[in-house]
């Protein structure tokens, strides 16, 4: 039953949907996935607008009333009431437990059902519960991943889509696009050095203590040089790098440099799905056989002042200890032989209206890969711009969803 709040100026309606946790066994186990409807008070029969999140294992943002969460809502209200969708396994939706079977093999089992093409399912049959013939899609980053299988598995219920910083390369071998994050990470982090040059030396200096010592974060994990290094995916926010120079400045060993570094990169513990299945988000048609650390590049054997981005390696799942739990369906995961995600022949004859925000500096999704499959997707407008970086929709979402809307309907 849908519950209906009033807040803020907005009217909230919860949806819970239950949904087969594997949609080729329909009578199988069910999850449930949690939806919320936003809306003008006379804005509750536009059409939909449905949100979905970068990740992959994030939920949708939590509207507060306030234009700025998220900072895009004021501009999509204009037009649509949104939905948004806490994709299986995160937010309300079920979540993942620990661990989520008996043996490591029923836990990447389960975990085979949290890419992209079963969230698209997901809202194929959340729409046909709501009645809607069609709706519109927003998907920032992993959300964008989710957007182009959308096109490709089920384009007849979509009236529009909208990518800011999340169109996938098709059919490529993950090596080869790990290649290309690694090269646009480094730009990223030579970058970073010429704005706090005294920085490189401080890198090094906080490397070289930690591989010598045992520093314990707040949560009992010791913090490895190699998690160190791993701070380069700040940089891929428009704030990052101030970000990292600000949390590289507290004097080591004290704790709020033991607390900032327990949720550095990412909040691991709290997003596991995140960790488990990243490599998996790129895999259309291949095993992925832990992909950044084969092609990581020579220079960062050399140089340990060079950080990595949005990389996942294996022993992640040793150094985090909110990991340890999902380790060996981690490693049977990265043998898995992934089905394809994207149906090229179906984007070559889209029809729905496509519009994308490519950011030029994006370390997590390549710009040139990005440009090579607009060129299939029929009919996409791709906006490049130096402008932002990967989180420019949270940055300036009004501005970036006024014009993916007036591209989409060909009014820019």
């Amino acid at each position: 039953m849908a519950i209906t709040v009033r807040t803020a100026g907005l009217v909230l309606v919860e949806h819970e949907f239950e949904l087969p946790l594997d949609h080729a066994r329909p009578d199988g186990e069910k999850i449930t996935v949690f939806a919320r409807e936003v809306a003008d008070p006379d804005g509750r029969d536009r059409p939909f607008l449905v949100f979905l999140q970068g990740g992959p294992g994030f939920e949708a943002p939590r509207p507060t009333g306030d234009p700025s969460t998220p900072g895009w809502l004021a501009r999509a209200l204009r037009d649509h009431r949104v939905l948004f969708l806490d994709q299986r396994g995160t937010g309300r939706s079920t979540p993942i437990g620990e661990p989520v079977g008996a043996t490591a093999a029923e836990q990447a089992t389960y975990f085979t059902h949290f890419r992209a093409d079963s969230i698209v399912r997901d809202a194929e049959l959340i729409r046909a519960e709501l009645g809607v013939d069609t709706w519109s899609v927003l998907g920032q980053s992993f959300g964008g991943f989710c957007v182009m299988t959308y096109l490709s598995q089920a384009p007849q219920g979509l009236r529009a889509a909208y990518l800011t910083g999340g169109v996938p390369p098709l059919g490529l071998h993950p090596d080869e696009i790990y290649r290309t994050t690694f090269a646009k990470t480094m730009t990223l982090v030579e970058r970073y050095y010429a704005r706090y040059p005294e920085d490189r030396a401080r890198v090094r200096k906080l490397y070289e203590w930690l591989e010598s010592e045992d520093v314990r974060l707040v949560s009992g994990d010791r913090l490895t040089g190699r998690r160190f290094r791993q701070a380069g995916n700040f940089l891929g926010m428009s704030d990052g790098a101030d970000r990292l120079h600000y949390t590289l400045e507290l004097p080591p060993g004290s704790r709020a440099f033991r607390h900032d570094w327990d949720d550095l990169p990412m909040p691991f513990g709290r997003h596991p799905i995140y960790a488990v299945i990243h490599e998996a988000c790129y895999a259309d048609g291949f095993a992925t056989r832990w992909s950044a650390e084969r092609v990581m590049p020579a220079e960062y054997a050399d140089d340990v002042t060079l950080l990595t981005g949005e990389h996942v390696f294996p022993w992640m799942f040793d150094d985090y200890g909110a990991l340890a739990a999902h380790r060996e369906a981690a490693m049977l995961l990265a043998e898995h032989d992934w089905p394809r995600l994207y149906d090229e022949d179906r984007l070559r004859d889209n029809e729905v209206p496509v519009a994308a925000a490519v950011y030029y500096d994006d370390p997590y999704v390549d710009t040139g890969l990005a440009m090579r499959t607009a060129e299939v997707v029929r009919g996409m407008r791709p906006w490049v711009t130096s402008e932002y970086l990967h989180n420019g929709l949270r940055a300036d979402g009004n501005r970036i969803l006024d014009r993916l809307i007036a591209l989409a309907a060909g009014r820019a």
